[in-house]
């Protein structure tokens, strides 16, 4: 009965393992990339009227998957959920507007940057904010797990911080008055005060870079190592240019 319970124990552990080869080794013996993403971030990626994942990094990720020679799976899951899904395989690679932080880098490897953009505000039109600094003091909101979350006590003094799960709600408390500022990304900024142009007001001088790069398993250099390869090959190619000219017409100044 111990020798039975001892190699059942075995075969759980063997079962339980993971596998440690790289993920490129893997989706392509499995003939699919799964991508994880959060479809709440136009234009990088969101979900249209007929239920299509569209967007620049979902054009990334099809171009890739065809690069690969495999079918493309997108895996939607909420941001803050993404680094944990890449390093436990359920998903092969982030492609999410993520930008490439060194506090990330402890959990997660990345690509070259393929698009640098940077933080910037909305601010309520009554607010009385006019540049960056009158923000100190004031009430800002932060999308949970973002680059804005971990800058927000980093750039502003005696702020008030509410932290909340999506953009579209960060946005709706500047635009209904219950915060004074929300800290989020140029393209995003400039999208949300044109729909609300009598409410709000875009400070669109980036207060940070924002290098926004693919993510997959740490320490997976090999599977870096093909994705960058592919980064330089849709550069040359042209590929990279016809995407970024679809989804960038009404680009802010220091995005590239």
């Amino acid at each position: 009965m111990r020798l039975l319970l001892l190699a059942c124990a075995v075969l759980a552990a063997v079962g339980c393992r993971r596998d440690d080869r790289s993920t490129l080794d893997i989706l392509l013996e499995r003939g699919e990339l799964i991508v994880g993403t959060e479809p709440e971030f136009p234009p990088f990626e969101s979900i249209d009227e007929h239920g299509e994942y569209v967007g620049f990094d979902m054009d990334m990720a099809r171009e890739l998957a065809k690069d690969l020679g495999v079918r493309l799976r997108i895996e939607p899951m909420a941001f803050d959920s993404l680094p944990t899904a890449v390093s436990t395989g359920k998903i092969d690679v982030i492609m999410s507007g993520m930008t490439a932080k060194e506090e990330r880098r402890k959990s997660l490897a990345f690509t070259e940057p393929y698009f640098l953009t940077g933080l910037c505000l909305l601010v309520n039109a009554s607010a009385g904010i006019a540049e960056p600094a009158d923000v100190n003091g004031k009430r800002v909101v932060v999308k949970l797990g973002t680059t804005g979350d971990m800058n927000a006590p980093l750039l502003f003094r005696d702020i008030e911080i509410t932290r909340l799960d999506t953009e579209g709600a960060c946005a709706l408390e500047v635009v209904q008055g219950r915060a004074d500022a929300f800290l989020y990304d140029q393209l995003s900024i400039l999208r949300h005060h044109q729909q609300n142009p009598k409410t709000t007001r875009a400070l669109l001088e980036p207060l940070t870079k924002e290098p926004y790069a693919m993510a997959c398993r740490r320490g997976d250099q090999k599977f870096v190592d093909r994705l960058d390869a592919f980064l330089e090959t849709i550069r040359a190619d042209g590929r990279y240019d016809r995407i970024y000219a679809e989804h960038f017409a009404e680009l802010p100044d220091g995005s590239r």
